[in-house]
């Protein structure tokens, strides 16, 4: 019963690494639709949304399960209600790569970047695929030294949210309003797909050290 229990645990993370992937393919899909105008690309990726979800909700039936059936203690539980909790952002992060698509999309065959943002929509896709991919390794290996580079990398993204939003509203902004409502809303997307990967991330740190406050040294304690 036991080697069945621990089975279905190790199963639960083999399947949150499996829908990390699975995002990763999509922000990736999505920022390249979005700087390209490859409407094909971003209609693979709104459909591709659907087998995230699909994927999430079963994740989250054989957590349930489990938590029924096996009623586990101490780190066993920590897996299980963690893995409901980072099913959910991942599920969010699916939907911020769509929503990125379905911003090329609307605007194709036209461009959804606005001139003059081009390079900081280029740097913001280049980060969230990052974040992304790191994202996926760190649920796979428990790496903490990812979860603290998770962090810098979403700080950086912030500071590109809040340059998008200095330029749409300054004096020289001269973007229709189509084109205002494109940034903002694209660049939210993308500042809201790494905040839910820092979540994930803090989430991983906190079932392998126990603490919801562990700083960088105790990161690098626990990755040594």
């Amino acid at each position: 019963m036991r080697e069945v229990f621990h089975q279905s645990l190790e199963d639960v993370q083999n399947r949150l690494v499996e829908i990390a992937e699975l995002v990763t393919v999509a922000i990736d899909g999505a920022t390249r639709a979005f700087s390209t105008s490859d409407v094909t690309l971003a209609e693979e990726v709104i459909e591709a949304d659907r087998i995230i979800d699909e994927k999430a909700v079963a994740l989250d039936e054989l957590a349930i399960e489990i938590l029924a059936r096996q009623q586990p203690v101490a780190r066993d539980l920590r897996i299980v209600v963690t893995a409901l909790r980072v099913s959910a952002s991942l599920e969010r992060m699916g939907d911020m790569a769509e929503h990125i698509a379905q911003l090329a999309r609307s605007r194709f065959p036209e461009r959804a970047i606005p001139k003059g943002l081009k390079g900081t929509f280029k740097r913001m896709g280049e980060l969230d695929v990052s974040v992304a991919r790191k994202l996926t390794e760190l649920l796979r290996t428990e790496d903490l030294r990812l979860a603290e580079e998770i962090r810098n990398d979403d700080d950086a993204i912030d500071e590109l949210h809040v340059s998008v939003f200095e330029k749409v509203l300054g004096d020289n902004w001269k973007g229709e309003a189509m084109a205002t409502v494109d940034a903002t809303l694209a660049s939210r997307y993308h500042e809201r797909f790494a905040d839910h990967a820092e979540s994930v991330a803090k989430k991983v740190v906190y079932l392998a050290t126990g603490d919801w406050s562990a700083d960088p040294q105790t990161l690098e304690a626990f990755a040594e």
